[in-house]
């Protein structure tokens, strides 16, 4: 009997060890909902060599844009559950565009999550011949005439149009929202003088504030960034529970085995604690990130009702 027991404990370690040992079984598709170029496809592609060197298999970023993002998240969502596909995504499909558009999946229950990878804040600017030298310059604009002053946004629904709606609502003003297809033409209408601010992220604002170009006034991370260490944030500046991180995270089709799961999430924080790719985003104005997938599904799960709640309450539509 003791045989047999120590026979079957054998050969169920050896079993797992295979099983383990199987994956991946072949290339691993890094899914980006978006075009190449911006800042969800930076981050796949740092952690892409990364992953490939802790798994030991093919690893390749492939760009599904379209719809926001949703349907590359969409088809992550659809595809099998055992590892070699995954969403690298912006928050937009996580916890934004369902309340926007109709999308084909639910950012809830059929994607799985892994890490949230990393965070970066919005930082309020203005052109560097703005009559605003301080956030209190603008409220006081603001409350003097209401509807006057312009922040551009990259669309309808984006973080910097969201961004500015939680703002004027805690601060009980208002402005005038002018959406554009993209960041590109908010930056260079904010070169030009013909939009007044915008709450743009700030990895595509350090340039041109380290230029002399756009002038930095609040930040809306809950601290300082050390990039702009003499930014003050909402907070201090007296707006509350305005604070807002875009995020970049990694998750899967729901339903990915525990092994497998575990393995995608160590290689996932070893890559972004390597210290040249921590060193690269830190100086690109990301925050390292790298949570558990329990505490990546909670925060999700909070974003996604607070961002319902404002887009409902603000009657915002998308483009």
């Amino acid at each position: 009997m003791r045989t047999t027991l120590v026979a079957l404990a054998l050969a169920a370690m050896a079993g797992l060890a295979a099983a383990q040992g199987s994956f991946p079984s072949k290339p691993i598709t890094l899914v980006v909902p978006f075009p190449p170029g911006g800042s969800t496809d930076l981050i796949a592609r740092v952690l892409q060599p990364k992953l490939q060197e802790r798994l030991g298999g093919t690893v390749v970023v492939e760009n599904r844009a379209g719809a926001t993002g949703t349907i590359g998240a969409g088809q992550v969502a659809r595809a099998p559950a055992d590892g070699h596909t995954l969403l690298v995504s912006s928050l937009g499909p996580f916890v934004i565009a369902p309340h926007l558009i109709k999308v084909n999946y639910d950012a809830l229950k059929e994607l799985d999550p892994i890490s949230i990878a990393v965070q970066a804040p919005n930082v309020l600017v203005v052109p560097a011949a703005s009559p605003h030298k301080s956030l209190a310059d603008v409220l006081a604009f603001l409350k003097a005439q209401p509807g006057k002053m312009t922040f551009g946004s990259s669309g309808n629904g984006s973080s910097d149009h969201l961004t500015a709606e939680i703002f004027w609502q805690q601060t009980g003003t208002s402005g005038v929202h002018v959406p554009y297809k993209g960041g590109g033409p908010v930056m260079q209408d904010l070169l030009g003088n013909q939009v007044d601010s915008s709450f743009m992220n700030i990895n595509t604002a350090m340039p041109q504030i380290q230029a002399g170009k756009l002038r930095a006034l609040v930040i809306t991370s809950a601290r300082r960034s050390p990039l702009l260490p003499q930014v003050p944030t909402l907070e201090e500046s007296g707006v509350r529970e305005a604070n807002v991180q875009s995020w970049q995270a990694v998750a899967g089709p729901r339903g990915l085995p525990a092994d497998v799961k575990g393995r995608l999430h160590a290689a996932i924080v070893a890559g972004l604690a390597d210290p040249a790719v921590r060193q690269r985003l830190l100086d690109l104005g990301f925050e390292i990130v790298a949570n558990t997938p329990e505490q990546f599904a909670a925060f999700q799960a909070a974003e996604f009702a607070r961002w319902q709640q404002l887009i409902t309450s603000r009657n915002i539509k998308a483009d």
